[in-house]
């Protein structure tokens, strides 16, 4: 992903992303942010692991490349979390996005002051196994959305938009139009107001 469409992307709300999408290709609503302020705009490392555990993601935390994020399908199991203060930690140092979990975290004020973008399903003190299986770089479906290793995504306070990568220059042209509408009509309401 190039810095410019990175910083585009970055200006622009998941809301206006999926209305750019026909409202398709957003998360379920159980997926948020783990801290209020959270803003990702990545490409998916995506990681297959069963219910509860995270083999896969100690796996995912050795091989993704700077600046992916990693996107976990854990089944959305919420009384066992998947990562914490460590792994995030982990991702910091290693110059990763963030994390996507279709599943639970715990340490959420931690990660927060760690300042790691994390959306998850749940948060629970109740810590993973480690036993496999997992699989990476395979396509996954996570928050109901179907993502491909390499797609955009893109979280924020409202939740998580998947941009497919063939078709992330027309939705960004899309997306930056509802936009421009959209802070057109602001200015309009706060005139009205004003008066």
């Amino acid at each position: 992903m190039t810095p410019d469409l990175e910083q585009r992307l970055r200006r622009l709300p998941t809301a206006n992303i999926g209305d750019a999408m026909d409202r398709l290709y957003l998360m379920r609503s159980a997926i948020k942010p783990v801290w209020p302020g959270a803003k990702l705009v990545a490409p998916a490392y995506t990681v297959l692991t069963a219910a509860g555990d995270n083999k896969e993601i100690h796996a995912a935390l050795e091989n993704a490349s700077t600046g992916e994020v990693i996107v976990v399908a854990g089944g959305g199991y919420p009384d066992r979390a998947l990562i914490g203060e460590l792994m995030a930690g982990r991702a910091k140092a290693a110059g990763l996005a963030g994390f996507v979990i279709d599943g639970a975290v715990r340490d959420a004020a931690d990660i927060g002051e760690l300042g790691v973008p994390v959306f998850a399903t749940a948060v629970t003190p109740a810590g993973p196994y480690r036993n496999g299986p997992g699989l990476s770089q395979v396509p996954i479906a996570a928050g109901g959305v179907v993502v491909q290793p390499g797609d955009i995504i893109v979280g924020d306070d409202d939740g998580v938009a998947v941009l497919p990568l063939e078709r992330v220059a027309e939705i960004l042209e899309r997306a930056e139009q509802k936009f421009e509408a959209e802070t057109r009509q602001r200015a309009q309401i706060g005139q009205a107001v004003a008066r």
